[in-house]
């Protein structure tokens, strides 16, 4: 992979497929046809952390088949259960080579609480740097945003006391990403994320839908269902740093995109773009 990608100021050159769970594994696999073609087909060096999940060898290998089956040659299932082999220097010198780096779900906390400032970490980013493609489902979307959701009521009216957040892996910036949208009606909740901090965009992806983001920082959906954003930016009123942890949460002017397969967004202009309607 070539450094040329990267822009003036060292961006990464690497691009981020942002999966939200319950990816088609069984049909025609899109999504992860997509991570696949994206890493270099045949020619990709895909590496699995199965961190998240408390069954890494069995979900690690699931992936790992899938994977092979979907055209790629070296694969390799990672289950790094603890800090000590994060900071594994053979661990690390997989990730560095690998052109595309696949985050399962399970619980984002493990992510972060056993990668987090390890050797992994550090391969992981300096991958990242270099062109790979990092992507994630569930749990592994989560992590992707500098701050995360680790928890919250999906059927509460938004209220502070509507999530819980943490540090996430940092790879997206100024967004905050929650998984499995629709399917657990989890938008009050990602509402309270953007009025704790309305510089941070929303972004809500469906099950079986992924958002594909560049290192120009432009996007686009894949996938059968959704991804919904929210912007907080231009919130005339909120009074979020005035209510109490268990009342509702009053918000004035928020934006709201609901974007399908064929369109995108600009994270830089925080506008919507219209693509052609294939995948």
């Amino acid at each position: 992979m070539s450094e040329q990608a990267e822009s003036n100021n060292n961006s990464p050159a690497g691009s981020l497929l942002i999966i939200g769970g319950h990816e088609d594994k069984t049909g025609k696999c899109l999504i992860l046809q997509h991570f696949i073609d994206m890493a270099g087909g045949r020619d990709s060096r895909i590496v699995i952390i199965a961190t998240a999940t408390d069954e890494p060898r069995a979900v690690g290998n699931e992936y790992k088949e899938l994977f092979f089956s979907l055209g790629a040659v070296s694969v390799t299932s990672m289950a790094i259960a603890n800090r000590e082999t994060a900071n594994q220097r053979e661990q690390a010198e997989s990730i560095k080579s690998a052109t595309g780096i696949f985050f399962t779900g399970g619980d984002q906390l493990r992510l972060t609480s056993i990668l987090g400032g390890s050797a992994v970490d550090a391969a992981l980013r300096a991958a990242f740097r270099q062109g790979a493609v990092i992507a994630g489902t569930s749990a592994g979307a989560a992590v992707m945003s500098e701050t995360m959701i680790v928890g919250g009521n999906s059927n509460d009216t938004p209220k502070k006391s509507s999530l819980s957040m943490a540090h996430g892996m940092g790879f997206l910036s100024e967004g905050v990403v929650d998984q499995h949208f629709a399917q657990r009606g989890r938008i009050n909740r990602l509402l309270a994320a953007v009025a704790q901090n309305p510089h941070v965009l929303g972004i809500g992806i469906d099950e079986d839908t992924a958002l594909v983001v560049g290192p120009d920082r432009l996007c686009r959906v894949i996938g059968s269902q959704t991804v919904t954003i929210i912007d907080g930016k231009n919130i005339i009123y909120s009074n979020i740093s005035e209510s109490n942890r268990d009342q509702p949460v009053a918000i004035s002017n928020v934006l709201l995109h609901i974007l399908p397969a064929g369109y995108g967004f600009d994270l830089t202009t925080r506008l919507p773009i219209q693509l052609d309607s294939s995948n």
